[in-house]
């Protein structure tokens, strides 16, 4: 069985550091796209980060210079370093791959992990 574990979160303070890990686990042919984003309750989920299979890397433009996405093919794990922290990244981080297992390319989420950002 397929699955994303993700670890990391916690809380922190304002301009404060943390390290989000995804491990995706199971029987898995490829790492194709891999990417986080978050959610606020009462808001939409929405995209954080993302990595394709050659490293191309995209951020949304509230976390562009302070949020660095990466990924160990060997390990088949994505992370986000997140640096700068503000208030407003208080969300919970979701990380998302589509991966090529046994039926196909398919689309994984993982548990989520929340993040404060407060002093």
């Amino acid at each position: 069985q397929v699955q994303l574990v993700e670890s990391g979160g916690g809380l922190v303070q304002p301009g404060g550091s943390l390290r989000l890990s995804c491990a995706a686990s199971g029987l898995i042919f490829r790492l194709n796209s891999m990417g986080w984003y978050r959610q606020v309750p009462g808001n939409q989920r929405e995209l954080v980060a993302v990595i394709d299979s050659g490293g191309t890397t995209d951020y949304a433009d509230s976390v562009k210079g302070r949020f660095t996405i990466s990924r160990d093919n060997t390990k088949n794990t994505v992370y986000l370093q997140m640096n700068s922290l503000k208030p407003e990244d208080t969300a919970v981080y979701y990380c998302n791959a589509n991966l090529l297992v046994v039926t196909g390319s398919r689309e994984y989420w993982g548990q989520g992990t929340q993040v404060t950002v407060s002093s």
